[in-house]
This record gives structure tokens, sequence and C-alpha cells, in this order.
């Protein structure tokens, strides 16, 4: 991972002088923005929103009305009281209106209203995180204490201490639990839940957009163990979901559950006015095409909002960004007269009871700022806040317009500020601003018939209850499937039905989100061994590798022991000035050619493939200056992943037409462009960069040894997510893109908006990759010159 942490203390004269309040830092972003070459790049404002209310509905139970005034709220949103007419018709339904828009009465008035007047009905709510089930937990207990009646709701999940959970499963009238605890440990165990199942009335989910690609594939064969459960207890549950703005929020609410969906979209909650900024950081070295860090610069702009006064929100796309932000914000507080606890930091490894102490300090003031990942972009309450400053495009429309969301929650003024890394999906966002302002977020898909997650799911069903000859799983039969899972031992044919009859327990070899569900807990030995956080399995190689220094709120522990099979990182507080940054390296397999054709003497092709990562080393970086102070090898276990690619093959005979270019200059070419290709393909799909891998295998082909690489663009999650086939289909317009995003960076050699910096890729590495674009674009009688 390459991160451009800059030099935050260089800070050349940009007219963004301290001003306090908001109203002032707005007056001097115009100011600078009127400047030639400006750094800003945009101003949108959006003018404020007059509410659209509707009359308390007749049918709302007397107490909950009441309950209601008393809260204040004698009128409804038009969307809350559209969302309780259709529940009370019987409708699956779908909410998508902006944040802070009250989406959680229009499925808590509806479940309350059932309870109040059936109090054996039942209601599960989904959310996709612990800390949301938290956080809604408490917004509904105050509801259900101000009504005054004897409506349980719990939180059943990892931390449910074992002595209660006997007690919720018989005494919940509302369940608050998480997808992999519906997986694990409800549905696998639903003959304990009996109650619950028999008098199912709603199922809740909270949250939809998250469900897309893998972990929305695994979650809709979730929800078809579920229904099947539902049915054999005899009931048959109603959907009401919300989500934030997506393209097609019922498509994806259909794919989810199977069934047809009524969307509510009007929004008829009042909005403060908000100012978007779109900041672009000055170019330093206009040869190299190196711009100032966006690191430095965002640190630079959350100090002076918090200098005004203006309570802070500011999301960094990864853990190391985090945390480096982290430290300097709070060095920079230091030096002002600001108490130690102004800035905190907010990510999914920190522990539960430290995340809610920090929400329930941003609710009531007490901070000032906070640096987090995208675990404060889901819907916890953290209260009014005044300016959200992004460091890098979060890699979807979507995404980023719910970061900004967090802003001016409580209907006031608010700001926010995308600060663009060098990465070429960021730059072309914050160049060409009418793509994002103009284009609506992108569509969400999920894959539940993904053979593999299909296949998973399909165990854990037959372990829960025996699969009956003919039945359908989904839309499918299952008859080939349960053979097979017969043949390879898992289940057994007896009076017509399929029994589970391995020893194995389905559901734990399954995780609903990665290759593995397994987390790592930090262990610091500075004194009395004790745990500080827990790192996901996939993340962990990365960060918590032996002599690793692990940032946790701004504070810096030495690993000195990693216990792979025992999940354990082992570390002691250190004072030092440099962070470690992982070297990883990919190889890639070609397992099965699903498709493919020629492309002007090369091959464009898409099927399925093994990668093999593996950490190599690490480099320790230091604060500020980021020198390179020092290495190490480092030989961590491989980890294999099947999934699926699209990849282009350069036969010996199309790279030896690169007259001029070196071996070395060809790879190098062939290395940028799968950057460029990486960038555009994520434009074209939709979707956030991250989720495509690109790697370039070093194959040697024939008798002869000729190097005949393919570069390869694969889905970055097990089994695939659908990717590769829109690529293939699309390879046209691929590379014209490439070739245009190419011919428009005005760097000479590379840059880290195009192809790369010209470190990584050579000095004739922008060339080479615009060579090898022109040839593959090339008609057959063009191929000579444009290889030339």
């Amino acid at each position: 991972m390459t991160l451009q942490l800059g030099f935050p203390d260089f800070v050349p004269d940009t007219g963004l002088l301290p001003r306090s309040g908001l109203d002032g830092a707005l007056a001097r972003f115009h100011e600078l923005m009127a400047r030639q070459d400006s750094p800003v790049r945009a101003i949108r404002h959006q003018p404020a929103r007059a509410g659209e209310f509707a009359d308390i509905p007749p049918t709302v139970d007397p107490r909950l009305r009441e309950s209601l005034e008393r809260r204040g709220i004698r009128q409804l949103y038009c969307h809350q009281a559209d969302a309780f007419e259709l529940v009370q018709q019987g409708t699956h339904i779908v909410v998508t209106t902006p944040t802070a828009s009250g989406k959680t009465l229009c499925y808590n008035l509806p479940v309350l209203n059932r309870l109040l007047t059936d109090p054996a009905a039942r209601a599960l709510y989904l959310y996709p995180t612990k800390a949301l089930s938290e956080d809604q937990l408490h917004e509904f207990q105050r509801a259900v204490d101000d009504i005054g009646c004897d409506l349980r709701a719990f939180t059943y999940d990892g931390d449910t201490p074992q002595d209660a959970r006997k007690a919720i499963r018989q005494r919940a009238n509302v369940v608050m639990t998480n997808p992999e605890m519906l997986h694990a440990g409800i549905l696998p165990h639903h003959t304990k839940w009996a109650k619950l199942f028999e008098n199912l009335r709603y199922i809740v989910i909270d949250e939809l957009h998250t469900y897309r690609g893998v972990f929305g594939s695994h979650l809709a064969n979730v929800l078809r163990r579920l229904r099947r459960l539902c049915e054999f207890y005899g009931s048959r549950p109603q959907f009401v979901c919300s989500s934030a703005t997506i393209a097609n929020p019922a498509e994806l609410a259909q794919a989810l559950t199977g069934e047809p969906f009524a969307l509510v979209e009007r929004n008829g909650a009042p909005g403060g006015e908000k100012y978007f900024i779109f900041y672009n950081p000055p170019v330093v070295n206009r040869q190299l095409g190196i711009r100032r860090s966006y690191i430095g610069e965002t640190r630079r702009l959350a100090i002076e909002l918090i200098e005004r006064g203006q309570q802070t929100l500011v999301f960094a796309n990864n853990r190391l960004a985090t945390e480096v932000l982290v430290t300097y914000l709070k060095d920079a507080c230091d030096k002002l007269p600001l108490p130690p606890e102004t800035v905190r930091g907010y990510r999914g490894g920190y522990l539960p009871r430290e995340r809610r102490q920090i929400e329930r300090a941003l609710r009531e003031g007490q901070i000032r700022a906070v640096v987090a990942t995208n675990a404060l972009e889901l819907g916890i309450d953290i209260g009014s806040l005044d300016a959200v400053v992004m460091a890098g495009y979060p890699g979807t429309i979507a995404s980023t317009w719910q970061r900004a969301g967090r802003a001016g929650r409580r209907q006031s003024a608010s700001a926010a500020v995308l600060v663009a890394s060098s990465n070429p999906l960021d730059q072309y966002i914050v160049e060409h601003p009418e793509y994002f302002f103009e284009r609506p977020p992108e569509h969400a898909f999920a894959n539940p018939d993904n053979l593999e997650i299909l296949l998973a799911h399909l165990k854990c069903a037959a372990f829960e209850l025996p699969l009956r000859d003919g039945e359908k799983f989904g839309l499918h039969d299952t008859s080939d499937m349960c053979r097979y899972l017969s043949e390879t031992g898992f289940l057994h044919h007896s009076a017509g039905s399929w029994h589970w009859v391995s020893e194995s327990y389905p559901a734990d070899a399954t995780s609903l989100r990665a290759i593995t569900s397994d987390n790592f807990v930090v262990v610091d030995q500075t004194e009395s061994p004790v745990v500080i956080g827990e790192v996901a399995f996939t993340a962990a190689l990365t960060t918590l590798h032996e002599k690793a220094i692990y940032l946790h709120e701004a504070r810096q522990y030495h690993v000195d022991r990693f216990d792979y099979e025992e999940r354990k990182a082992y570390v002691h507080r250190v004072e030092c000035d440099y962070f470690t940054d992982a070297i990883d390296y990919t190889q890639v397999k070609t397992l099965e050619e699903l498709e493919s054709e020629d492309l002007a003497g090369a091959r464009r092709a898409h099927g399925d493939v093994r990668t093999t990562r593996q950490i190599v080393g690490f480099k320790k970086i230091k604060f500020y200056t980021l020198e390179n102070v020092g290495a190490g090898k480092l030989s961590m276990p491989e980890q294999e992943m099947q999934t699926t690619s699209f990849w282009l093959h350069f036969p010996a005979a199309f790279l030896g037409g690169l007259d001029g270019l070196t071996p070395t200059e060809k790879q190098s070419g062939l290395m940028g462009l799968g950057n460029v290709l990486r960038t555009v393909g994520a434009l074209l799909l939709m979707c956030d960069p991250r989720d495509l891998g690109v790697a370039l295998s070093e194959e040697i082909a024939g008798e002869t040894p000729m190097w005949e690489p393919n570069l390869y663009l694969f889905d970055n999650y097990p089994g695939g997510i659908g990717q590769s086939a829109p690529l293939f289909r699309m390879t046209d317009k691929l590379l014209a893109h490439a070739a245009d995003l190419i011919g428009a960076c005005p760097c000479e050699s590379g840059c880290p908006s195009c192809v790369g910096p010209a470190g990584e890729t050579g000095e004739r590495g922008k060339e080479a990759a615009s060579r090898i674009l022109a040839a593959l674009r090339a008609h057959p009688q063009e191929q000579v010159a444009a290889a030339q």
C-alpha cells in the first residue's frame, strides 16, 4: 500500500487564513477559487429545504400517538406517512431518503404499532454492524420507555452474555442482530428460537445499500434460509428496508429477498443548506506530476475548521491513513490551547466500549474532531456536525454522499470537503465535478447464485432442516447439488429427503464478508497483558507482522510476536517517529478460460483464476517527512483465492513489434497500463476501485523460452462478483478511455494520476503504456505504425 502522507508542515500561503465560524471558511474557499490555478475545483451550494408533512395516520395506536406528541412529533414527514400506510397494507417496502431524514421512524412506527396491538408478535432487525445495533436499540428503548409499555427489545450478537441468551430467545419482542449472528448463531439453532419464528411479523433490514457484492450475495442466501424456516414454523414475515441513495434500491431489495418491493423515495424532511467543496492539492513538481500531500492538506483544513470552533468529522479510506491523521492532528492540537481529547480516532479495530465512549462524547460535544474509516459512514447517531473532510475519494458516488450527509444532521448549515489524492480516479472526479454532481449514484448488485456461495448455504440449509426431493432453494432445483454433496460425504438421501450427516458445523466454515471471519486480537504486554484492539484477518497480515508498528489512537506499539495459529499479536508500547508499511506480492494463475477473442495481435479473455498473495517485506516510513528509514524481509503465510478475472494476453510477436523499447521498459509499460485500466474499469463498472485487483503474470511460453505475459484485472473477492464478463464485453470502451486518461495527463513521464510515478514505472513507462494501447486499438493495417 502506498500512502501520500506528505509534508504537512510545509504550507505556502493559499489564502485560507483563520476566521471564526463556517461562514468565514466558506468565504475563503470562494476567494481561493477565484485565483488562477486554484486548488478549489468546485463549490456547489445545496439550498435549505423546507419540510413536507402529513398527519399522523388515524390507525396509529393512541399510546404511540401520545408518545410522539410528547417528543414534539405532531406530524410525520410525508415519506414516514407513506411508509406506514404501505406497511399497514402488507406491502414489502424499501425507503431511500437522504441521511438524517428520519428513516428509523419509517420502520419503528409500524413495528411498534403492531406490537402494541399484538404483544405476541415478533420483529427481527438486521444491521450491518454491532455498533449500529446498539445505537438503534437505545433509540427503540427510549420510545418504549416513553410509551410505558412492556415491550422488550434486545441486541443479540457475539457480545451478548451467555446467561442472557436464553431469556432473549424467550422474551424478546424485537431482536436486533447482524447477518453474521443470524447466519451462525440463530438459524442453525432455530429450535431454540421457535417462538420467534412462529410469530415473526417483520424483518427490518437497515442500511440496505451495504449489502452489495459478496456480502450481499451471502445475505441473500441467509435470507433464503430464514424464509425457509419461517415457512416451516408457519409464518410469512413482511420486509421493511431502508437504504442510502443508490440507483436501484427496489431491485437490490428484491434480489436479496426474492419478493417485490414498493419504493418510498419522496423525501419530506427539512434540511439545512450545504456546501460541497472539491479540493485538489496544488502541484509542486509539474514535470513529475507530483502534488502536495492529500493527507497533509486534509490535516491543514481540518485544523483550521477546529480552530474556528467547527465540530468536524474526517474520513480516511484505510486504517493506516486514519491513524497517521490522528497522530498529525493530536500533535497539532498539543501546540494549540486545546485539551488532549479534542481529537479522537474511530475505526473497526477499536474495542466496543472505546467506540461507544467516542460516539457519546461526540454527541455531547466533548470532542471537536474525529478521524474515522467508513465505520462512521453508516447511520450511528453522533449528533450535529458542522463539517466533513474526506481524505481521498471514497470510491463511489453513493458512499461520498453518505459521508457528506454526516454533517448538518440537525438542519444546520454545513460543509463537506473532498480532498483528492493523486490516485487517477480521485483526479478524474475532482477535475470533472460534473461527473459527480450530475450522475446518479451507482447501482448495487448482488449475485446470490454464485455457485461457491450457493453450495455453502445449501449445506447450512440442510443442517437446519432436511432438503425435500424437488425442493427449490431460491430459484434453483437442488437435486444435482444435493447429489454432489452426497458424493462428498455431507448429505444422505432417505425417505424422500436429503439429510445432513457430516460431523462439521457448516455455518462456521462460511464467512459472509471475506475469506475468513477470524479476527486477530492485539495484546499489549507493556505492563500486565490487556487486549487493546482487534484486526480483521486480511488486514492483520499487513499490520501485525513481527517488527511492525501498530498504531492505535496516535500511540505506537511494537509487534513482538505474531501468533498465526492462535490469531493473536503481542505488542508493547514504544515512542518512535516512524510507522511501517507492508510490501505484498500477488501472483495470478489461469484456471479456466471461458471466452476469448483476438485483439490486434494480442488476445482478450475472461474466466476463472487463482490468486496467491504474500507479504514479503515492510518499509519503515518516518512521520511528516516520509523518509524511508529502514526495511525488513518477511515470510508470511500465502493466501490463496479463487475468483474470476478479465485479462489481456500479449504474445511475443506483439511485444516484439514495439521497436525501441527494452524488455524492462515493456514490462513497465504493462504495469502502468494495468494501473490505468483498473481506474477506468472502476469508472465503467461504477464500482469501488478496491473491488478490482491488478497483476502482471511472469509466464514464459513455448519450447524456446519467450515472455508472453497476461495482464489481469480480477475480482477482489472469493468466487468473483460478476465484473469480469462486463469488462470483456466493453474492452473497446475500456481501452479508449484509458488512452484518453493517459493523453490528457500533462506529466512528461508518468505520475500518480495516470500510469503511476516514474520511480515505479520507469522513465519511459508512460510512453510504453501509450504505445501498447495504440497497438491494441489499431486496425490490422495500422498496427505496424502504432507499434513504431
